[in-house]
């Protein structure tokens, strides 16, 4: 007998890579004038969920920070760029051109 308390073996935990070529940078935008404008991501595909629903309208995203940036409908700025509004939330992102089960990038 033995005098040691063990836990049984749950395998080793699988957390999804937080980097790496298959993972959507944490701060991504579609306008080209933005400093955190990536041409060659953005022709991958990427996908965005925003508070557990799956967005097609995002102009911007932060993993890091929270948010997302979404058109205010078809109203423009003076300058002729979209009005947007920042929403706060849980995002997460993922490449569209790996398909079902691609790595997912989001906070924690």
């Amino acid at each position: 007998m033995s005098d040691e308390n063990t836990l049984p073996d749950s395998g080793p935990a699988v957390t999804p890579p937080s980097s790496g070529p298959d993972v959507p940078p944490d701060h991504l935008a579609i306008n080209p004038r933005s400093p955190h404008f990536n041409a060659d991501v953005l022709q991958r595909g990427i996908g965005i969920r925003f508070k557990g629903v799956v967005r097609t309208n995002v102009e911007e995203y932060s993993i890091s920070e929270g948010w997302v940036r979404v058109q205010a409908g078809k109203t423009m700025d003076r300058k002729g760029n979209p009005l947007t509004l920042k929403l706060n939330g849980p995002v997460e992102a993922w490449f569209e051109d790996l398909g079902e089960g691609a790595p997912v990038a989001k906070l924690g």
